[in-house]
């Protein structure tokens, strides 16, 4: 994980996944594997903030990327440290300066359907009519075929131990190729989001040339933290909702589900999206 070198971070380690023994259905006895799961407490200037559940595989990531799609704080400058214990289960924050009205935001709060629970605070959803992605960039067929097939291919947890969801971004040049920047798994999507959500915020790396994919639904929460970050197209290999797709709508980004081998659904803005010949079944 790259470090900005304004941050002073910890590079705290646990083990991701856990060897088990079950019994199949026939009684007999095996080993397989699981994916961690702990507590991730996190305190801003010694307030606490939230409990994440989570994998514990970028936690000081996940920390930034929070706090930043959250508005809990307004630069990535105004962080001083970033301190993951996992012996306390906590992660210790500390800002240089703070203009944000924590009380104000945290006072409203919002259970997401995240895995795990996301929460959201604020009026982040009123807020959407704020933001307005700008016409362009365009993906081709072909392109959009060889980032589902990456993801395909890409060594996981989950075909390990299962349990988990992924995000990926990928970077598109300017010969419409794709490459990918940022593989993050969790136990909830959200938590995946937001730590790609960090790295970028501390490589200070704009979103209008980004595309992300999950293996999540494309709800509310996940419109809401790709519009932030102004990454013109979501796809993922499971649905949509209803909301996520309305706040896709006036946010104008493009919406790609049930992204599998060279099978996708385009829910919004198909303008973005160059069929070709070569790439039609």
């Amino acid at each position: 994980m790259a470090v900005s070198p304004t941050i002073e971070m910890s590079h705290a380690c646990v083990p991701l996944v856990h060897e088990v023994e079950v019994i199949d259905e026939a009684g007999r006895r095996k080993t397989t594997h699981i994916p961690g799961e702990r507590p991730l407490t996190i305190y801003l200037d010694k307030r606490e903030v939230v409990t994440l559940m989570t994998l514990g595989s970028a936690p000081e990531a996940l920390v930034l990327g929070y706090l930043r799609n959250q508005r809990l704080v307004e630069a990535v400058e105004d962080i001083e440290s970033i301190q993951v214990d996992w012996e306390t289960d906590s992660a210790a924050v500390k800002t240089r300066r703070s203009t944000v009205d924590i009380d104000a935001l945290t006072s409203k709060r919002v259970v997401t359907t995240g895995c795990g629970q996301g929460t959201m605070f604020g009026g982040l959803i009123e807020e959407m009519s704020e933001i307005r992605l700008p016409d362009g960039p365009q993906l081709t067929q072909e392109a959009i075929v060889a980032l589902i097939d990456e993801i395909r291919v890409h060594d996981t947890i989950y075909k390990k131990s299962g349990s988990v969801h992924a995000c990926a971004v990928f970077e598109r040049d300017g010969n419409n190729r794709v490459r990918l920047l940022h593989f993050i798994e969790d136990v909830g999507r959200h938590n995946a989001v937001d730590s790609i959500s960090g790295l970028m915020w501390l490589a200070d790396k704009p979103g209008k040339d980004l595309i992300f994919f999950t293996t999540g639904r494309l709800t509310s929460e996940m419109v809401i933290k790709g519009a932030q970050m102004g990454i013109p197209f979501l796809l993922t290999r499971s649905g949509v909702t209803l909301m996520g797709l309305e706040l896709a709508r006036k946010t104008h980004l493009t919406l790609l589900s049930r992204c599998s081998g060279k099978h996708f659904e385009i829910y919004n803005a198909p303008e973005r999206v160059l069929f070709t010949q070569a790439a039609v079944i």
